[in-house]
């Protein structure tokens, strides 16, 4: 479209110039070429991020986020973490992508994805779950993050107004550029402002199919939100995830308006909260 509009632009420029005096196509020259640039430009900013890209963009922002919160040191929890969430993305359209979970030593109830395939929970968040059907419902979620790249196209939609000219390419192109440092800003500003509502949305419905199809309890997820429901919203726990989310409740009513066929279809699926209990919890250790 941009291609065309460029054309466009060309031909009539071409028609109009020779029928100005010499004085004014020298202006108009200017005019039109600076009009050609802010084409190119909007061409640039607007092209599609590859995946690879897509992958360097995340591993950068997931090092600013680990500068907030470290790994948890528990090698056992991690790697269970791990076989959950590799089991999930495997069941998806983008299981290539060199999916990562991480359990954070941080009190507070949150989980989010970075571009790429790095998914991130809180131990405060896992404390309060019961069981692994619960816990992939939430994985789930933040799967379909990354599957609908939702963080890189609210980055990339900020990087058009927040970004001059070629600069989304040289991010692109160089780790180490102000233009990258800038992109990294941009992204890292969405896990303290969050998503639209319908990414959110979005993520619960699709992460409630994801977990389904992996073969857990569809309620998982509706089970998680139920216990932040019943939290004070102004708890320094959850300040920060009822800030960037829609409400519980919220939530809740439209999983029930679009996918209660299909959370009762597969509520009977297992929970798995003794190995939960075992693995997360250390009771079997």
């Amino acid at each position: 479209m941009i291609r065309l509009l460029a054309a466009a632009l060309l031909a009539a420029a071409a028609a109009l110039l020779a029928a100005l005096p010499m004085s004014a196509q020298a202006q108009f020259n200017f005019n039109i070429n600076k009009l050609l640039d802010s084409a190119k430009s909007l061409r640039s900013a607007t092209r599609e991020i590859d995946q690879k890209d897509e992958i360097a963009i995340g591993d950068d922002l997931a090092a600013r986020l680990l500068g907030a919160a470290p790994l948890a040191s528990d090698a056992r929890l991690q790697g269970y973490v791990n076989n959950v969430g590799r089991w999930l993305a495997s069941q998806t359209a983008r299981a290539e992508l060199p999916w990562r979970f991480g359990v954070l030593e941080a009190p507070q109830l949150n989980a989010f994805a970075v571009p790429g395939g790095t998914i991130f929970i809180t131990r405060g968040l896992l404390e309060r779950m019961k069981s692994e059907a619960e816990l992939a419902g939430v994985l789930a979620h933040e799967i379909v993050h990354v599957l609908q790249k939702h963080h890189l196209k609210a980055i990339q939609k900020g990087a058009q107004t927040g970004l001059a000219g070629d600069a989304l390419g040289y991010a692109l192109k160089d780790a180490r550029s102000e233009a990258r440092d800038k992109l990294l800003s941009l992204g890292t500003e969405l896990y303290s402002r969050g998503l639209d509502k319908s990414d959110e949305f979005e993520a619960d419905r699709l992460g409630v199919a994801i977990a389904a199809r992996a073969g857990y309890d569809s309620y998982g997820l509706p089970v998680v939100l139920q216990t932040l429901q019943a939290m004070n919203a102004q708890d320094s726990g959850v300040a920060l995830m009822f800030k960037t989310h829609p409400a519980p409740g919220e939530r809740l009513n439209a999983l029930g308006e679009k996918m209660q066929p299909t959370l009762d279809a597969y509520s009977g699926q297992p929970q798995l909260v003794e190995r939960f209990a075992a693995e997360a919890r250390g009771t079997a250790r």
